[in-house]
């Protein structure tokens, strides 16, 4: 995608919403934290059900290693993976306390450092506790830089890298949360939504997705296909 239409592709995000925020709850950095770590193969809306009850009496990284593992199953057992999430939880808490004072840190090397978080996680954390310019690639990332033409790669750290390459840099400090609201909500995986998508006509994809038909019209079409079949299997008269 040529830099004119990147640009033009993010000016029309920005214009829908200038200010996107991710959709996990949380208090603090390190509730962010946790919230991402346990987001991992796991939906926002799931996540923010079962952080809600746990965060009104865990915010904190002493709070939290006081409760326990067990006890911290209890309130995300509702979460994929929750036995092995639990475990990376309270062992990133202690860390936390014990070498870096109880506060999530903000480089992305030290936060890889910890049980849980790989460079998407840190890359969450860094863009939205600490207003740093980083692209989280995730599988709606992954699926927009690829399918729309921006940002080709055949990983997420090619997605991401390119990005970062292509992405203006007055559009960077959002542009993780633009571009993944887009992929969740229009430019779905199964059938993008192409005939109401902002930037339709900058996109590399192909064919574009017709609106789908009312379901007046689809009875109409199922009555014509079944009545075409019906006509095939008649037997023709024959002359005399």
């Amino acid at each position: 995608m040529k830099p004119e239409k990147v640009f033009e592709f993010y000016r029309r995000l920005r214009d829908l919403e200038a200010a996107p925020e991710t959709e996990l709850k949380y208090i603090n950095p390190y509730t962010l934290l946790v919230a991402v770590v346990l987001s991992a193969q796991a939906t926002d809306v799931g996540v923010n059900k079962a952080t809600g009850p746990l965060f009104a009496v865990v915010d904190t990284p002493e709070k939290m290693v006081a409760l326990g593992e067990a006890k911290l199953k209890t309130y995300i057992k509702t979460i994929g993976l929750f036995n092995a999430k639990a475990k990376n939880v309270i062992a990133l808490s202690k860390i936390l306390v014990e070498e870096h004072g109880s506060q999530v840190p903000a480089t992305r090397e030290a936060l890889e450092k910890l049980p849980g978080v790989g460079r998407k996680t840190a890359n969450v954390v860094l863009n939205v506790a600490f207003g740093q310019h980083t692209i989280a690639v995730d599988t709606h990332i992954f699926r927009v830089g690829n399918r729309t033409g921006m940002a080709p790669g055949k990983n997420p750290l090619e997605v991401e890298e390119r990005l970062e390459k292509v992405t203006p840099p007055e559009f960077k400090q959002h542009a993780h949360h633009w571009l993944i609201l887009h992929g969740r909500y229009v430019c779905i995986a199964r059938m993008p939504e192409c005939w109401r998508c902002p930037v339709v006509d900058l996109c590399a994809y192909k064919p574009k997705m017709p609106a789908p038909q009312s379901e007046e019209a689809q009875r109409l079409k199922a009555k014509k296909k079944a009545a075409k079949k019906i006509a095939a299997k008649k037997p023709s008269k024959k002359r005399r």
